[in-house]
Formats: C-alpha cells, structure tokens, sequence
C-alpha cells in the first residue's frame, strides 16, 4: 500500500516522498524514557532510512542505517510530552510513540513569597508557592516533599514541610514580633531557593502623651511611639493633637521624628487635649482647673 508521510509541528509541515509501510515491525524502542536520557532503538531491514522525532517544542531527525542499533544520546530528548517516532527507508516506513518524562532529580525551584514587606505579628500573613522543576525546565509532575523554613532577624525559625501536586507545593507562615529582613526558603532533596520578607512596625499601641508649660502656651509631647511588640513606629508617621476649649476644637497633625512628635498648642485654662495616630487614640489631659 502507498501512502504520503506528513509530519506536523505546529505550523511546520515537512512531507516524505512516497512510501509503503511495512507489514511487520522494524522499530523496537522503550515505551517511555527520561529527559535528557539516552537510550537505544532496534532497527531491521538494510540500506539507508531517515529517523524523526517529533515532540513538544522539538522536531529532530536523524539519518541512520537500519538494522543497526540507534543509539540516542544524553541530552538529545529534552522536552517532557509525547512523541511521535517514525523511522523511514526506502520503501517502507514504521511508526511508534515515545512518552518522554519529566527527570526525577530536581533541578531549580521558582519560589514565590508574598507579600515582600507586612507589618509584624501577622497571623498566615506569609504566603510561599514552589513549583519544581528539572534540569530541562520540565515541571516534576511526581511528588516531591518541600521544606520551608523562615529565619527571623531574632526570634524561633518556622518551619513547615509540604508534599507538591502536578508540581507545586505551597504553605503560609506567621510573621514574627520583631521588625527586620527575614530569610524565607524552600527546598526539595538538596535544591533550594531563598526570598527575604521584610517585616515593619505595626501600628502605634499605647500612646502617650506629656504636657507642660511653654511661656503663654502648652509644649505637648508623646513618649517613643512603639507598637505592640516594642518595635519603633517609623519617623513620619503622623500624630494627631486635638484641644477642646469652649466648644472650639483644634487639630493639628504631626509626624514622628525620632520615635517622638511633639507641638505646642495656646494654654487655654480648662483645655481638653487629646492624641491619636490612626484609629488608635492615647491619653487625655486637662490643662489648668
């Protein structure tokens, strides 16, 4: 029987000339090998044949002498998918498939930790992503155990452990009570992959303020704004003063310069102050009677 051999590979069209298929077999390769391993196909027959492989991301072709044993070397078939073989001679042609699998030792991670900065003591406020892939970029399908493990400028290491599905593993993590850049890192068998999460100061928490006398007015001043876990608040945060006298009320708002903000404000006698940053207000003081 004649028959045209037309190979495909996304928009490449490469046609054979005229052959006939063989009636019995003439190709004898593994079902399925490893990315990037060599391995051996058995020819039968005489003469000169032309051997292609066509596959994900790849079309190769070889010319060969059949029965001879094809030898494919390391590195040729590196592409993880499902390949077409066919092996063409003179006046016969023999068709087979090959299931090439992603290589089973890890290679390189793409790690993915958000967000990059948050403020401290963050319940899962950490999120890491793996995917795991080989040396040819195929992404490990077979699951794999994933170590994760953030190291806090002071405090305990977390630690979490995570099996991947179709590739990927992923896992959250607290964030710690102290400000400063944290080591976040996953690894599979030995291969790892590092992201630093800085973590800041969470809001102001217990604020406080001071007051005393300035000529003809008050110098109002707060202790070293802090947040609930000791850390400095940033400079710039801003600090809201508020006098109540006589039913007039005055605001003035004032950023944080070395862990403090102060201001001074008219010395009405009877005055109400108060201080805020945010939603988190502090102490009240009466000036005067």
């Amino acid at each position: 029987m004649r028959l045209g051999l037309l190979l495909i590979l996304g928009g490449l069209v490469a046609a054979t000339p005229q052959l006939t298929l063989a009636q019995s077999p003439s190709i004898r390769m593994p079902q399925s090998v490893e990315a990037g391993a060599a391995f051996s196909i058995q020819s039968t027959g005489s003469g000169k044949a032309v051997l292609y492989f066509v596959g994900p991301g790849q079309m190769i072709r070889r010319d060969v002498n059949l029965g001879e044993t094809i030898d494919i070397a390391a590195g040729v078939l590196t592409a993880a998918g499902n390949y077409i073989v066919v092996l063409a001679g003179k006046s016969s042609a023999e068709q087979g498939q090959l299931f090439v699998a992603p290589a089973n030792g890890p290679a390189h991670l793409s790690f993915l930790a958000r967000p990059s900065r948050l403020p401290v003591n963050l319940r899962n406020g950490i999120s890491g992503a793996v995917y795991v892939f080989d040396a040819y970029h195929n992404l490990i399908t077979k699951p794999k155990t994933v170590s994760f493990q953030l190291t806090p400028a002071s405090g305990a290491t977390q630690q979490r452990k995570a099996t991947t599905s179709n590739g990927a593993a992923w896992t959250q993590m607290d964030s710690t009570s102290r400000e400063g850049d944290d080591k976040f890192v996953a690894q599979v068998e030995g291969v790892s992959s590092k992201r630093i999460v800085q973590q800041v100061p969470g809001d102001p928490c217990g604020l406080q303020m001071s007051a005393k006398p300035a000529g003809d007015q008050i110098e109002v001043t707060t202790a070293p704004v802090r947040d609930c876990s000791g850390n400095a608040v940033p400079d710039g945060t801003i600090v809201t003063f508020t006098e109540d006298y006589n039913g007039v009320q005055s605001t003035v708002d004032v950023p944080l310069k070395r862990d403090i903000a102060t201001i001074k404000m008219p010395a009405h006698d009877g005055a109400r102050i108060s201080v805020a940053s945010g939603i988190v207000m502090g102490n009240e003081l009466h000036w005067g009677r």
